[in-house]
């Protein structure tokens, strides 16, 4: 399998990659009050796609591209200042692993996973995959800025009890700047390694920690 029926698949929410235990950070921003209806669901979606939806969006089309994933596992390391959301993008990235290694087994993903048992980070593990499916770098880029946002989306649904409808639409009024964060993000996977995008989202850095420390809540992440 290969081309759009392979995109397709990978960008599935209901591929066995685990994103569905977490929320994307939506979960903490909906007890701060930040989220609580489909306006500023959409407020906190476009934020995210531009800082960490664009870093995870390059980092993935450059493994696609070829780049050595143990060099972009470091250079995900660097651009993840929590320790919170590092755990969670190597738990994340160990399950797609899995996934992709049962569905597109290749080489590339057996030696990544012999380097990293642990996992590596999630974005670097999709673009592998994407390159093991036959999938383009732009297409990596998509399905990684996609996840950055529909995470949150599907989030808010089951904590605000948000009709799917209403966040259906807000990823819609995002179509375009998916388009060109994930035209950036290829663009950028071109480079050198160290020049990738290193947007910062520190609300999300700080939320994730607190999150993290939470007796109950839904949501993994």
């Amino acid at each position: 399998m290969s081309g759009a029926a392979a995109l397709l698949v990978l960008a599935d929410g209901r591929f066995p990659a685990g994103g569905h235990a977490h929320s994307g950070g939506a979960e903490a921003a909906v007890k701060a009050g930040r989220i609580h209806d489909g306006a500023t669901l959409e407020e906190f979606c476009r934020s995210r796609l531009h800082t960490a939806g664009l870093v995870g969006a390059a980092l993935a089309a450059a493994a696609a591209t070829g780049h050595d994933p143990l060099a972009l596992d470091e250079a995900a390391d660097a651009r993840t200042p929590s320790p919170a959301l590092r755990r969670t993008a190597r738990r994340l990235g160990r399950q797609l692993m899995r996934a992709a290694r049962a569905t597109w087994p290749g080489p590339e993903l057996d030696a990544l996973a012999a380097a990293r048992p642990k996992g590596a980070h999630q974005p670097v593990v999709l673009g592998l995959a994407a390159r093991s499916a036959g999938l383009t770098p732009l297409d990596a880029a998509y399905a990684s800025a996609y996840e950055s946002i529909s995470g949150p989306a599907t989030a808010a649904v089951r904590l605000l009890s948000l009709d799917p409808f209403d966040a259906t639409a807000v990823l819609a009024r995002l179509a375009t700047e998916t388009d060109e964060v994930a035209r950036q993000a290829e663009a950028a996977s071109r480079g050198a390694v160290e020049d990738l995008p290193a947007a910062s989202a520190p609300l999300l850095d700080i939320t994730a920690e607190q999150h993290a420390n939470w007796p109950v809540r839904l949501f993994a992440s």
